[in-house]
């Protein structure tokens, strides 16, 4: 079963997709779907970075039809779009922070490359790349990966992103992210010539960090070679500061937020990252429990601050 539900309390449209019941969790390296030779690259011996589409999706292009559209309050769609993984490398102990800086390089090139190509897809109308990492939040292979969705609607946090983008600049007349690079000093975790790594004066989880441009850029599709690299760089830093915060694989959700290209709010919107750690402590986890979940109103036991400090003094050589 896969098809779209409308809430029509929240205006939200909720994803139901039993195929995902079936994907393999956290496999041991010997039966590890994404290694070379595994069930995905049965007779491949070894490959570089590549993308593919989901075995277990939760969208698909050729999603069935639903079997009514409307009856009374309920409401369905057909669950269409794309769901594809990108396997960062073949090693299946690497990740990130471990992988040398041109492997990275090549990894934001693809992720350019599939923006643009997917985008095309005239059902299409939001493209959103991510990668969870850790058993905290849910990762399903330890095999370094990430992912990428192409949706058939707006996501809410989108929407909510670009009404809040468009009423600061209405109101200031600025990006608000163009602001923050320019007034953010006290919590920079990292920056180069032409991006900054920061943890948000109004992180949400303890170790929150997020990266932006310093030039005004609405997606990766926007990025200079130069741009690409220092990205590249931005997150190989802040991926091994996290390792080295408590000494072990730092578990977290990476998300890059591009604007919905050809839209009439692509002028507005200043692409970023989030990462989103679970950890408060190297024994504790930050749950997102009734507070967080029923309202979106975050509690962090954490200081920005403070969180900034640790990671800012963190050193290490990539």
């Amino acid at each position: 079963m896969q098809e779209l539900r409308y809430n029509p309390i929240t205006g939200e449209w909720v994803i139901v997709s039993t195929a995902t019941q079936s994907r393999p969790v956290r496999p041991s390296k010997v039966s590890c779907p994404i290694c070379p030779g595994g069930a995905e690259f049965l007779d491949v011996e070894d490959y570089d970075l590549v993308s593919f589409e989901n075995r277990y999706p939760s969208l698909r292009r050729d999603a069935p039809e639903p079997d009514f559209k409307e009856k009374g309050p309920f409401r369905k769609e057909r669950a269409l779009g794309v769901c594809e993984v990108v396997v960062y490398t073949s090693d299946h102990e690497s990740s990130l922070p471990e992988m040398p800086l041109k492997q990275i390089v090549k990894l934001v090139k693809m992720w350019k490359s599939r923006t643009r190509e997917l985008y095309m897809e005239d059902f299409v109308r939001y493209v959103f790349i991510f990668e969870n990492r850790g058993k905290e939040v849910g990762a399903s292979l330890p095999h370094p990966h990430g992912q990428i969705y192409a949706f058939p609607f707006l996501p809410p946090r989108i929407e909510r992103k670009i009404s809040a983008m468009r009423k600061w600049q209405e109101e200031r007349g600025r990006c608000p992210i163009c602001e923050i690079v320019e007034s953010e000093k006290e919590r920079v975790v990292y920056e180069n010539d032409t991006f900054m790594a920061v943890v948000p004066f109004y992180a949400r989880f303890p170790y929150e960090v997020h990266v932006y441009p310093k030039r005004h850029v609405a997606s990766l599709l926007e990025l200079s070679q130069k741009e690409e690299e220092d990205f590249a760089k931005a997150l190989k830093v802040v991926t091994m500061k996290y390792d080295a915060l408590f000494q072990e694989e730092f578990p977290y959700m990476m998300m890059l937020f591009q604007a919905p290209l050809w839209s009439e709010y692509e002028h507005l919107f200043h692409f970023h990252v989030e990462f989103n750690p679970p950890k408060r402590s190297k024994d504790k986890l930050k749950w997102m429990a009734s507070v967080e979940t029923g309202t979106w109103a975050f509690i962090n036991p954490v200081l920005p601050e403070d969180a900034a400090k640790a990671l800012r003094e963190i050193e290490v050589e990539v």
